[in-house]
């Protein structure tokens, strides 16, 4: 039986994948490979140097959608599937509407015209339809903000006080008719600059603020605002008025206010808004099917018609709006521009209602946006509230925002679109202006049911509580905090607390780094986390770390403890000589010169400071426990690539040997191994780049003695740090990180960097990242690569170690007479005679000493005892 085509063709393809290739660094891949520079974008002015204006239909219908949303909509409009619920929605919402604007004088305490507050219901709804972007929104009137704007009347003293019979003072009092109207000026004014203000953060783009706040403050801040609703409704359900409270902790204290007034409460309007609460719960078991789609049974719209018609046959001795219609005055107010001479007296207070009403708006509408999958503009909802708040000032009304009740109900009895919205407001007013006494005798506890009912949604977020405590605890505080903050302190000063402690939490987190150590998956080129993969093998000289977020000024000192803590290495600061020597080192190595005394003019710019690599250098930590003991390494070592740069370097700590600069001798300490190689991860990275970093300053640290006779090999040669997903590292750990490349470099391990995003690379480059020593040729494409080529450096034997058994023991005739004389002073300085101290010695002067004698170097396992007598006899002939 022949394979098939398919069969066959599949290795070919799958083979195209199986590369083999070299291993690359930054600098190679980007010699060989040419980057795209990025094309200049295509200028619509000044061609030629002409202005020129270019016109494109899709551009303007681009901005014409995005200007008026309504077009989104309407021109897409379904009429046969979309019509009905909309209708539907529209009637339950605007005879709802109609209560609400009629009782709203009762908590507000400010006779407002009932006219004109319908009037302004009408044209911010149809404002909202035309540049909204929402399709479920319902705009008009909210209680809380309507106690705010009341709040404000304060400055003005005027606090209007209900009679014995239960109105206000005579319409007729001059005086009165004057404090009234200055009343209603002052509120058209503050509703006016609540709408300017909110239309200048749109027009600087200022509403992506929202982008910052998760699902659980938008859930925890509605929780909050529904109880407060409920509180505002507690005069309605009792029938009794109270001086309503704004403020911190107003909360409890109307709570108190209608406890002390219980006493008064009227039992006809509990029973009446028992009964509305029991009926409006059974509807929701009542479930309507309409062509496969679920409708809402319209029981508000059942309500309100039943109880009216019943109160204006039967006396039901209950609280009604009946009341609020005597106490405002029956002429209409025409629409006027207002009066804007006493802003400075309300700014602070219509920046307050502007954000607000605008957060109320955009959390609402994300809730119903996100169950019904599509999305709005938080910038166009911030301009189309503004401009609502604007035309409501006209007529003197209040600062609008969502009416929440109204967009419940607008969404559970099947809206889909602001058509819903529309024909609601349309059919409050020609209603209102009809049979809108027929609606007087409503009692308000019927109407505070159905708010009360439309307000349980929000509430029944408290059960998500528990359930954030075990997903995630930094939402469960936001959550707690949003809540807390909210309930007790008000809507204003709540949400900033929440938002504050929002992006103070979004920021510890995003800057909270989690470094992980990496191993490799047998035969793969597989890296995985040591604690979490059995499998994954640590690599023998090389030390993995996977950083799991950005660096910056933040976490950098995180960053630097892990690296040491796992290093088993601890950082210590440079001492005043030290300093002063890798200073003068530094200074060298630009071609300064270094004066004694010198005089200059004052007019000469001053010269800049020279780049210390470095103001720390790393020691062994000290282990408390007799198992374990170590000490400070002798970081001076000597090797065929560091004699070409011995020039330029010098031992800190040695001010008195400063004319052995251009041979700094660099020492390391050995234990001595039988029959064995020595530990290869004492090889330094060589970078490919022949330039060489001359401020790269080797410190000699004065060996301690050890509480063993041994001293232990450092064994890791390299560090390599996966960046993968590092996103940016800022200026201050840009720093960091070189001096930390500089540190390892001392100590013989050198730092790789693989996977770094090109982003990176470039923040690397504006801050001056590179140099001599830190060069893009320590920068891996892949972590593999990395790992490879750290491998194939170590086992490149450009360093040739000894171990001497006599600690007195010179070195060779290959060194200098001032290598010569700065060693045997270091020797000299803390004689160790229980310690075995071991040499690094360089290919070329082994290769010198038995040129004499004809004879190549052994390797190190092939030495015996002629060798050892060569090599005796050429030390000390």
């Amino acid at each position: 039986m022949e394979p098939d085509a398919e069969t066959v063709s599949a290795p070919r393809q799958l083979g195209k994948y199986r590369i083999k290739r070299d291993i690359y660094t930054e600098e190679q891949f980007q010699k060989n490979y040419e980057r795209n520079t990025p094309s200049p974008r295509n200028r619509d002015f000044r061609i030629q140097g002409r202005v020129q204006c270019r016109f494109s239909w899709a551009r303007f219908r681009k901005i014409i959608l995005k200007m008026f949303p309504i077009l989104n909509w309407l021109c897409a409009y379904r009429v046969r599937e979309w019509f009905l619920n909309d209708i539907h929605a529209g009637l339950s919402v605007g005879m709802v509407q109609i209560p609400q604007g009629l009782s709203g004088v009762l908590l507000t305490r400010l006779p407002l015209p009932v006219v004109n507050g319908f009037y302004s219901a009408f044209c911010c709804s149809l404002t909202y339809v035309i540049f909204g972007t929402s399709h479920h929104i319902s705009i008009g009137s909210f209680s809380i903000l309507n106690a705010m704007v009341a709040d404000v009347l304060k400055t003005l003293n005027f606090s209007p006080i209900l009679t014995a019979n239960g109105t206000f003072a005579n319409f007729s009092d001059a005086n009165y008719m004057k404090s009234y109207m200055e009343a209603l000026t002052l509120t058209a004014s503050t509703t006016f600059l609540t709408g300017i203000i909110q239309l200048l953060l749109g027009c600087f783009c200022l509403g992506f603020v929202t982008t910052y706040l998760p699902k659980t403050l938008i859930d925890s801040y509605l929780t909050a605002a529904a109880l407060h609703v409920i509180v505002s409704q507690f005069s309605f359900i009792f029938g009794i008025v109270i001086n309503f409270h704004m403020g911190p902790l107003a909360i409890f204290y109307n709570l108190f206010q209608y406890c002390m007034a219980l006493p008064k409460a009227n039992a006809t309007s509990i029973l009446l808004f028992l009964v509305g609460l029991v009926m409006l719960r059974i509807s929701n078991c009542i479930k309507i099917t309409y062509k496969h789609s679920p409708v809402a049974f319209p029981m508000e719209l059942l309500l309100i018609i039943t109880i009216t018609i019943i109160a204006n046959h039967v006396h039901l001795h209950a609280e009604s709006s009946m009341l609020a219609a005597k106490m405002v005055p029956h002429r209409f107010l025409p629409p006027t521009l207002p009066d804007l001479s006493n802003l400075s007296r309300i700014v602070a207070h219509a920046f307050s209602l502007a954000i607000v009403s605008y957060f109320l708006l955009i959390f609402v509408g994300k809730r119903y946006a996100c169950i019904h999958n599509y999305n709005i503009s938080s910038n166009q909802e911030l301009m189309a509230i503004g401009l609502c708040n604007i035309f409501s000032s006209f007529f003197k009304s209040f600062a609008v925002s969502c009416a929440i009740s109204g967009t419940v109900i607008q969404e559970k009895t099947g809206g889909k679109t602001q058509f819903a919205a529309l024909i609601g407001a349309s059919i409050m007013l020609v209603v209102v202006m009809k049979v809108g006494h027929f609606f007087q005798a409503l009692p308000n506890a019927v109407l505070a049911a159905i708010v009360m009912v439309n307000m349980f949604p929000f509430l029944e977020k408290f059960m998500d509580v528990p359930t954030l405590w075990r997903q995630d605890k930094y939402h469960f505080v936001i959550w707690i905090v949003t809540f807390a903050a909210v309930l007790c302190l008000g809507l204003d000063i709540g949400l900033a607390i929440a938002m504050g402690f929002t992006f103070f939490i979004i920021t510890v987190r995003s800057h909270r780094m989690k470094i992980v150590m990496l191993g490799q998956i047998p035969n793969t080129d597989l890296y995985r986390s040591l604690s979490d993969y059995k499998a994954a093998a640590e690599i023998e000289g090389v030390k993995i770390f996977q950083c799991c977020s950005s660096i910056s000024f933040a976490n950098m000192r995180h960053f630097k403890g892990y690296l040491l803590e796992k290093m088993d290495v601890k950082a210590v600061p440079l001492d005043e000589n030290e300093m002063r020597a890798l200073i003068s080192v530094s200074l060298s190595s630009t071609g300064m010169e270094k004066k004694d005394f010198q005089c200059a003019c004052v007019c000469d710019p001053p010269e800049p400071l020279p780049r210390i690599p470095y103001t720390e250098k790393l020691v062994k930590r000290l282990h408390r426990n007799n198992e374990s003991s170590s000490s400070s390494l002798n970081l001076i070592r000597w090797s065929k690539f560091e004699s070409k740069r011995s020039s330029g370097t010098l031992p800190t700590g040695m001010l008195q040997t400063q004319h052995a600069q251009s041979t700094a001798i660099r020492l390391r300490a050995a234990r001595p191994e039988s029959g064995k190689k020595k530990d290869e991860g004492e090889r330094t990275w060589h970078s490919s780049d022949p330039g060489v970093d001359t401020s790269t300053t080797l410190l000699c640290q004065e060996a301690t003695q050890l509480r063993s006779t041994e001293f232990s090999t450092y064994p890791v040669h390299t560090i390599i740090l996966d960046f993968s997903m590092v996103q940016f590292v800022d200026l201050q750990a840009s720093d960091l990180l070189r001096q930390m490349f500089h540190m390892f470099q001392n100590l013989g391990i050198s730092v790789l960097i693989a996977s770094c995003h090109l982003s990176v690379i470039a923040i690397f480059e504006k801050n001056d990242f590179f140099d001599g020593c830190v060069t893009k040729a320590r920068f891996f494409l892949t972590l593999h690569d990395a790992v490879l080529a750290a491998l194939e450096q170590n086992q490149r034997p450009e360093i040739v170690e000894l171990s001497a058994g006599d600690p007195e023991q010179e070195l060779d005739e290959g060194l200098t007479e001032e290598q010569k004389i700065t060693g045997s002073e270091l020797l000299n300085e803390e004689p160790i005679s229980d310690l075995f101290r071991a040499y690094s010695l360089q290919s070329e002067a082994e290769m010198n000493i038995f040129q004499q004698y004809d004879a190549p170097p052994p390797e190190p396992g092939d030495r015996d005892e002629e060798w050892e007598q060569k090599w005796k006899y050429a030390r000390d002939p």
